[in-house]
């Protein structure tokens, strides 16, 4: 059954608390991922028509490279060629007349952006945002930033893929810092572009703070973050009048990587909250045992959804005690979004007013 991006008319909701024992998921076939994954030849298309153009030719890089070759190259031969690429847009901003200069006169820092790209449908972005990304010198990118936000990008603007997935990293964060500070020290304006929002598990506030603590100026552009756009998109509202008055959201992962990072559960197991968890496939057995044991209901209605807001949306939607068997028997991948409480069964998807629905159609 496809999945809508828009939501049924339902003329009749069923009442608040019916629960039915059972599970409703959605599984259009499979398509293409909208967004940048590490083995994305449309990022490395982009890369390589300037990044590597002036290296020895003993050092050639093809578009069809494969991702850890590039994650091996050591950081600091591309450091150099980096800053003189900067030092070619200061030249040019300069020569122009543009702006550079601080207030009182002498040279001052590039602007730096920390700029939220939302769950994944493009217009769902900020007029500033698409003004920013419009108008940067260089764009560092995150995985979860479509395809689609990156055909914004200026003709000058450049691209340099800093993405992260399980068990590969382009760059670790330290090198990310690095390279923000050295783009803004060159004077640049440089956009640091994360899915959904920076400041919402998206590491937006370790990287202000050490530019900060650098004397670098930064400005966060917040993104609608994954938790309120998919919910949006689902017709589930996070807080509801005498179901749900407050709204918490959990990563799934550990600072460190591990596999039980969820001891808030004991606090989180509380029937009038909505509990949203990022990043939480691989611990989501344990999260739900945890949440049960501590006394949340097992019958409590639950919802993943997997890349949220795009044409490739899909979503499982079952009882706590079942959603983690649904999810693996759809074979949901990251990035996917889980939502646990007595508000999923708001949602016109969910199993007890879906079949009073209109029949399902694609959107897109």
């Amino acid at each position: 059954m496809a999945v809508v991006n828009k939501l049924p008319t339902i003329s009749s909701p069923a009442p608040k608390f019916r629960i039915p024992k059972r599970s409703f998921n959605f599984n259009p076939p499979n398509s293409a991922s909208p967004f940048t994954e590490n083995h994305s030849t449309e990022r490395y298309r982009r890369e390589t028509t300037w990044l590597f153009t002036s290296r020895p030719i003993s050092c050639p890089l093809r578009p069809d490279s494969d991702p850890q070759s590039i994650r091996d190259t050591d950081i600091a031969l591309q450091l150099p060629e980096l800053k003189r690429l900067l030092e070619v847009l200061r030249e040019k901003r300069e020569s122009s007349g543009g702006g550079g200069e601080r207030e009182g006169g002498g040279r001052g820092p590039g602007n730096v952006f920390l700029v939220g790209t939302g769950p994944g449908d493009p217009e769902l972005l900020t007029v500033k945002a698409v003004r920013v990304i419009g108008s940067a010198d260089l764009l560092l990118y995150d995985r979860l930033v479509s395809n689609e936000v990156l055909d914004l990008v200026g003709p000058e603007g450049r691209l340099l893929y800093v993405g992260k997935t399980a068990g590969y990293h382009s760059r670790t964060q330290e090198e990310i810092h690095e390279l923000l500070l050295s783009f803004a020290e060159a004077g640049a304006t440089v956009v640091r572009l994360k899915g959904g929002d920076p400041l919402v598990f998206g590491r937006g506030g370790e990287e202000m703070d050490f530019l900060q603590q650098q004397g670098i100026q930064v400005q966060v552009i917040p993104g609608i973050t994954a938790a309120s756009g998919i919910a949006a998109e689902l017709g589930i509202p996070l807080t509801h009048r005498g179901v749900a008055n407050s709204v918490r959201f959990l990563t799934g992962h550990s600072r460190k990587g591990g596999t039980d990072p969820l001891f808030v559960a004991e606090n989180a197991a509380d029937p009038d909250s909505t509990l949203v968890v990022y990043m939480g496939l691989s611990t989501l057995p344990s999260l739900a045992l945890k949440l049960i044991n501590h006394g949340l209901p097992p019958d409590t209605p639950a919802a993943a959804v997997e890349r949220g807001t795009t044409p490739q949306q899909r979503m499982v939607l079952a009882e706590l005690k079942d959603l983690a068997d649904e999810i693996a028997l759809a074979e949901l991948v990251s990035p996917t979004l889980i939502i646990i409480g007595n508000v999923v069964s708001l949602s016109p998807f969910w199993p007890h007013s879906s079949i009073e629905a209109p029949a399902l159609v694609e959107a897109r």
